[in-house]
């Protein structure tokens, strides 16, 4: 390359690592994503460092844990975003769609942003505000599918949020948003390099593909979800997480305290068919840079801000901790980039970030909690991350703890709450599908104690290394 390589950064909605066929799923159709892993580098054990979406993206975006960047929940004020180093650096920064910042179209180091946020937003509760997704169906005079109009069907209470799109397919959020990005592909006439956001708001729920990629998975076997648990072995945060989405149609989700084996079914039919529906979307924004004569010069970045239980564990959506919410795939494809490496070791979804930031010849700040990806596409890997974290506070769905902390080493894996004895232990080693809580097992008392203590040295050394990204953001 002659100069600093585009940078296409796409980052899907809560999809969850089982959603790629080429990373051994072949339960789901990813032929472009296949693509991306067998020419790329994928990270096999990236988790995020929140199981929601703007405290996860957050992070991603400074670098920082959500206490110490202070985004808990989804309204709550972003400081600081790397975009704007990128910025400075050079680069012409583009968001198109999803990125859930608060305030939503804020300009947070991007030249241009063109926003499209939340499939559902019909909520008193919820901030009101119109996106470039909201006018397009009003200018084509249609009204905007949500829980509101759902909730008008008969089967409204037994889809677990799974609907066939009805609308013209060009306005579906996860066609209207990749289109949008070709669309600027095909129309910028600038040439310096320049780095492309792509939020798509798929496929977090509703579950809503059109129906040619739903017939795709007519009377296909899905993976069936984890119920042989003990529902009573969850902390009671988590048992009341379970209650509040049975009482609430969160995304237009009713969740079903026992569903049969065909609305799973159905359920799990729908997210892969939305996830094969934003996969032809990549093969579009693939071929737009093609077009544009640059595929070759631009590196491309694909993951997710968090997963979906899909009922794995009697849950809905995110909020916890197990595997099919904090687990996510993490992709890199381009110049300088080996083909067909596999990563196994332990990665942050914040990582992300100053690798990015490398890639276009950028430092990163030295405060940065997120560790360059950077040196796992040289020969020699680097000194691996040994343990990862995830948290979450204060939120409006997950009430019933001011705080839930999630360490991994290894293969173990501790859930820890700052306002009850409960907590849990899983070795994924022996117990990949978190089925047995090893929390009051004597014989696991000393392994607890081991990444207790773990966690109380990685906050303090938190705040020290953090200290001058606090002093910034109060100098203003």
């Amino acid at each position: 390359m002659s100069r600093h390589p585009n940078i296409v950064f796409i980052l899907t909605d809560q999809q969850r690592y089982d959603s790629i066929a080429a990373l051994g799923f072949s339960h789901v159709d990813t032929p472009n994503l296949d693509r991306l892993v067998k020419e790329g580098t994928s990270f096999d054990r990236t988790y995020v460092t929140s199981p929601s979406c703007s405290p996860s993206r957050a992070s991603l975006f400074t670098g920082t844990y959500p206490h110490t960047n202070g985004v808990f929940r989804n309204d709550e004020t972003w400081n600081y975003s790397w975009v704007s180093d990128l910025n400075a650096g050079g680069y012409r920064c583009v968001n198109v769609g999803k990125m859930h910042t608060w305030p939503v179209e804020g300009a947070f180091g991007f030249h241009e942003r063109h926003v499209t946020e939340n499939k559902d937003r019909a909520h008193p509760n919820l901030p009101f505000y119109l996106d470039n997704w909201d006018k397009a169906i009003w200018t084509r005079g249609f009204e905007k599918p949500s829980r509101q109009t759902y909730r008008h069907r008969a089967d409204y209470t037994d889809c677990l949020g799974s609907f066939a799109w009805e609308l013209p397919e060009d306005l579906h959020p996860d066609v209207f948003v990749p289109q949008t990005a070709c669309m600027w592909l095909d129309r910028y006439s600038g040439k310096e390099p320049f780095f492309l956001q792509i939020g798509i708001p798929g496929p977090h729920p509703p579950y809503d593909p059109t129906q040619r990629y739903l017939d795709r998975y007519e009377g296909r076997e899905m993976p069936a979800p984890i119920r042989d648990y003990d529902l009573d072995s969850q902390p009671a945060p988590f048992r009341a997480l379970r209650e509040n989405h049975l009482g609430d149609d969160h995304d237009a989700v009713v969740h079903l305290k026992d569903p049969t084996e065909e609305q799973m079914r159905r359920q799990r039919a729908h997210y892969f068919a939305n996830v094969t529906m934003i996969d032809d979307q990549v093969g579009h924004i693939i071929a737009a840079l093609e077009r544009r004569g640059v595929l070759e010069d631009t590196i491309i970045v694909f993951s997710s801000d968090h997963g979906d239980c899909l009922n794995d564990h009697g849950h809905s959506q995110k909020w916890n901790m197990y595997e099919q919410s904090v687990h996510v795939p993490a992709i890199f494809w381009g110049p300088g980039i080996p083909a067909g490496r596999r990563v196994s070791d332990l990665v942050s979804l914040m990582d992300l970030g100053p690798t990015i930031l490398e890639f276009a010849g950028v430092e990163p700040p030295e405060w940065m909690e997120a560790q360059s990806l950077r040196p796992y596409f040289a020969e020699t890997p680097p000194l691996r991350r040994n343990c990862v974290f995830a948290e979450h506070a204060r939120d409006a769905i997950l009430t019933e703890t001011e705080f839930v902390t999630m360490i991994m080493v290894d293969d173990w894996k501790m859930v820890h709450f700052v306002d009850t004895d409960e907590g849990q232990l899983f070795d994924l080693s022996s117990d990949p599908g978190e089925r047995r809580n090893l929390w009051d097992d004597p014989g696991c008392a000393d392994r607890k104690i081991e990444l207790t203590h773990r966690l109380l040295n990685w906050r303090i050394r938190s705040d020290l290394r953090t200290q001058k990204f606090r002093n910034a953001l109060a100098a203003g």
